[in-house]
């Protein structure tokens, strides 16, 4: 068995959002997503085909739904996002990292 942690080997510049995989099985994959600053493109909305539930562990961001909903949030806000629901970040924290740990599941 393997240890780690999450907040280990962390770039101290990230210029552009980072995705680590920390664990694939069938129907699920865990993966951690560091941004610092970074957001979608204006007209680029994720539609995943498995639900996504995410938790921010450090840092601030908004997540923007195409429904026209923003969600805020912080350290320990979590979410959980269903397959097919089109989103995407419109902002993280521009001076510090935000951490996320993403759940991808079937």
């Amino acid at each position: 068995m393997k240890t780690s942690n999450i907040f280990k080997d962390i770039p101290s510049q990230v210029k552009e959002e980072l995705f680590e995989e920390l664990l694939c099985r069938d129907g699920l994959k865990i993966e951690r997503i560091v941004s610092n600053g970074h957001n979608s493109a204006e007209n680029e909305w994720y539609d995943q085909e498995n639900h996504e539930w995410v938790i921010i562990l450090q840092g601030k961001a908004i997540l923007s739904f195409e429904s026209g909903k923003d969600v805020k949030l912080k350290s320990g806000d979590y979410i959980n996002i269903p397959a097919h629901t089109r989103h995407k970040v419109s902002w993280t924290t521009p001076q510090s990292k935000t951490i996320w740990l993403a759940v991808h599941y079937s």
